[in-house]
């Protein structure tokens, strides 16, 4: 089996109480394909500017990941810089400079085309409508992932393609701003209504909650004393 991941990879630039770093690796394609590739192929398809170096294309190395549908484009790759509190679910966007992602068009290449498992990343939902009709046929399992700003920006855009995406992943803010509801089991089930068959909530450093029809599995996360560090059980 194999998974067709379409969404950006970039540079972000990142602020908190702890530490500061100007130039970092980021994007949702980026850090999907990496942690998917643990457990099966992925295909990515994505675009990057010329000032994405070896160096950078280096995370892909030694993966399951064939990185053959990564345009690269004249002009900066996609920028993204945002500023953390004490509570690492509280952040403020800095700068948004969508640089070479402003005229990205998904072009998928033949052979990704039969894909029967896909994850359309954070992007426009035009473009992900776009990765679908390129798909010959009907997939097995589409998930989704979207943010406030296309929740508030393009509501009509974003409910025809949640109309043919069976998971959803967002996190319990844009859970609440979707379904207009602030409880998350009764937003879930407004949000079944629009399509999805499972809402995946990320809550940080809370871990994560999965509702579907038949019932709520909830996943805490692990805390750590030094991000990389292993655990200690007491």
């Amino acid at each position: 089996m194999s998974l067709l991941v379409v969404g950006s990879v970039a540079f972000d630039a990142l602020e908190t109480p702890f530490g500061k770093v100007d130039r970092t690796l980021g994007g949702a394609a980026t850090y999907f394909s990496v942690a998917a590739s643990f457990f099966t192929h992925v295909n990515l398809v994505g675009v990057v500017g010329d000032d994405f170096t070896r160096k950078d294309e280096n995370i892909f190395e030694g993966r399951r990941i064939d990185i053959s549908g990564l345009e690269r484009a004249a002009g900066k790759t996609f920028f993204w810089a945002g500023r953390y509190g004490i509570d690492p679910n509280d952040r403020v966007t800095l700068a948004t400079e969508l640089n070479v992602f402003s005229t990205f068009r998904p072009r998928l290449p033949e052979r990704f085309r039969s894909s029967r498992h896909i994850f359309l990343a954070n992007i426009d939902p035009t473009l992900q409508r776009s990765v679908l009709e390129q798909v010959h046929g009907r997939p097995h399992l589409v998930g989704l992932d979207t943010m406030n700003y296309w929740i508030e920006k393009t509501p009509a855009e974003l409910r025809y393609i949640l109309r043919h995406t069976h998971v959803l992943m967002i996190n319990d803010a844009e859970t609440r701003m979707l379904a207009n509801e602030h409880n998350l089991l009764r937003a879930a089930r407004h949000i079944f209504s629009l399509g999805p068959r499972t809402l995946v909530i990320k809550r940080g450093e809370h871990g994560a909650l999965m509702v579907h029809q038949d019932g709520v599995f909830s996943v805490p996360a692990l805390p750590l004393e030094e991000a990389g560090s292993q655990i200690r059980l007491f």
